[in-house]
């Protein structure tokens, strides 16, 4: 059933992006109306002639718009340490340093030139241009996820079996009777007690646990990876009645190849989107 490793290798795909995996417009929405309020308060600032007494004046009457300040530097944190004569932490949650503080952040940081000098005509859309820049940060996650949507629409069409996603050991323990304490984390000095597999596929009499991700890039997480899912196979093997899957992808693993071979050698279950392309899911799992 395994194809030959040359040709999983030449079959690796470059990406399994879909039409919100550049930038999720919905989350990016949400998270702006949050700081409306704050942001419609401090739109008057825009051009003032006199922004620290505006500020302070502001500040006075809502002390909320503080909250607001951190996103402005496209910081979610609202505790921001800075290193000046001393080091120094900014409160943004809550009002408790001097004025003069909160002045001196504003302007060293930039903040008020923005503001007073006209470089933006709204906050509101400054802030959707931030949110857009900070939900890049998050497509490494989209990436498992849209992976894990890919790999659950082809074990949808697996008939007669029941499945789940994100089950973890304990769950596991507690609905099939099977022990998995013996599985390690890639971090080997602990037992994984709250280790979850991806999906858990049950057959009428066989368990299938399986992990999937998706690389585009290189790393030691790929090596990590690798050395942690052979081992847990390894363990696997030798329960009776339970089988490990891995269904992985991504170009990333031909900068990771000979751990990649280590692990696949050693693999029963060991597929890529292609195998899933040709239905291979429907052929293993009976």
């Amino acid at each position: 059933m395994k194809r030959e490793f040359n040709d999983i290798m030449n079959s690796l795909k470059d990406s399994v992006a879909d039409y919100k995996y550049y930038t999720d417009f919905d989350k990016v929405f949400v998270n702006v109306k949050k700081f409306k309020v704050e942001l419609n308060i401090l739109n008057s600032l825009l051009g003032s002639n006199q922004i620290e007494i505006d500020f302070m004046s502001l500040l006075d009457k809502f002390p909320v718009i503080l909250n607001v300040v951190p996103l402005l530097l496209a910081v979610r944190k609202m505790e921001l340490p800075i290193v000046d004569d001393k080091p120094i932490v900014f409160n943004f949650k809550e009002r408790v340093m001097s004025d003069e503080l909160y002045l001196k952040f504003m302007r060293k940081s930039g903040l008020f030139n923005l503001m007073e000098n006209n470089k933006v005509k709204c906050l509101y859309d400054y802030i959707v241009g931030v949110e857009v820049g900070l939900d890049s940060n998050a497509r490494k996650n989209r990436t498992g996820r849209t992976m894990e949507n890919i790999v659950e629409s082809y074990i949808s069409r697996v008939e007669c079996v029941e499945y789940f996603p994100e089950m973890r050991k304990k769950e596991i323990a507690n609905r099939y009777n099977i022990n998995l304490d013996r599985l390690i984390l890639a971090d080997e000095t602990k037992k994984d007690a709250e280790k979850k597999f991806d999906f858990v596929i049950k057959t009428s009499d066989h368990l299938y646990l399986i992990e999937t991700n998706f690389y585009t890039g290189g790393g030691s997480k790929l090596n990590e990876t690798a050395r942690s899912f052979k081992s847990i196979a390894n363990d696997i093997r030798k329960i009776d009645g339970v089988s490990f899957v891995w269904i992985t992808d991504g170009v990333g693993w031909r900068t990771a190849k000979n751990n990649l071979r280590e692990t696949y050698d050693v693999m029963e279950h060991f597929y890529t989107l292609k195998d899933l392309e040709e239905a291979v899911l429907e052929e293993v799992i009976k």
